[in-house]
């Protein structure tokens, strides 16, 4: 509607929901008086801040096509679901756990973001960073109870980063990154859950054997780039697997022969 002010809502303090999207707004502070907030929605306005006065109740906000820059300001304890989706945020500092405590999901595909370092909120279930600027991964041991990742449409080409301390993650979206060789998809193997990878879309997908190549290092996989493994590729990995095992322990051998 055009909206720039939206200071009547003051006298509205029981409203639970509000959606303000597709307005002009650069000012959030009339929505201070609604302490009984719970859904929030500000998508396609003119907003570069999405800091506000912490609102007690408020469980979800979506700020998605704005021009915020930075993550700081957000405040809510009940808060699980924040989608800042195509924005301008470039750092992914600001956010606390201590103000944080009920995150869950956190949003924010579409924004200049170049390494994940500094993301302290480390309850989260659901992470999405695709398609930003992203080529280093740091920080993600903390995330111990993260089950879903995207990192679609980045600039990843290492895979170094990953924990086995992240011990819930299941789903793995790392398609059109970087990622040319099989040594650095052998690094997922330090996550015990992973159940789902996508890697569609990078070099080493057009290599040869590609999918037994991944199932040989990552047998425990259900699904890779969204088809379930059939039985028969299993079983071919696993001989590939156990060759490769062996070639290993004969080299290792080898050499102890050797320093003897």
């Amino acid at each position: 509607r055009g909206l720039t002010d939206i200071s009547l809502l003051k006298r509205f303090i029981h409203l639970r929901y509000v959606d303000l999207s597709k307005n002009k707004l650069q000012d959030l502070s009339p929505l201070s008086s609604l302490t009984q907030l719970l859904w929030l929605k500000v998508d396609g306005n003119l907003l570069t801040s999405a800091s506000m006065q912490e609102l007690p109740y408020l469980q979800v906000i979506s700020f998605d096509r704005n021009d915020i820059k930075d993550l700081e300001g957000i405040t809510h304890p009940l808060l699980a679901n924040l989608s800042l989706k195509e924005n301008k945020i470039e750092t992914v500092l600001g956010l606390s756990h201590d103000q944080l405590s009920s995150l869950q999901v956190l949003e924010l595909r579409g924004n200049k973001i170049n390494t994940t370092a500094g993301l302290g909120v480390s309850k989260l279930k659901k992470l999405y960073l695709a398609q930003n600027t992203i080529c280093s991964l740091e920080g993600l041991e903390e995330f111990e109870q993260l089950e879903t990742l995207h990192l679609r449409d980045n600039k990843l080409e290492a895979l170094d980063g990953f924990s086995d301390s992240m011990k819930c993650l299941q789903y793995l979206n790392l398609r059109s990154n970087g990622i040319r060789s099989f040594q650095e998809v052998e690094k997922l193997q330090v996550l015990p859950m992973l159940q789902a990878l996508v890697l569609t879309d990078n070099p080493c997908a057009e290599e040869p054997d590609y999918r037994l190549e991944v199932l040989s290092r990552l047998p425990q996989l259900q699904r890779l780039d969204k088809e379930l493994i059939e039985e028969d590729e299993r079983e071919e990995a696993e001989k590939i697997r156990q060759t490769r095992l062996e070639k290993e322990k004969v080299r290792t051998t080898r050499c102890r022969d050797k320093k003897e």
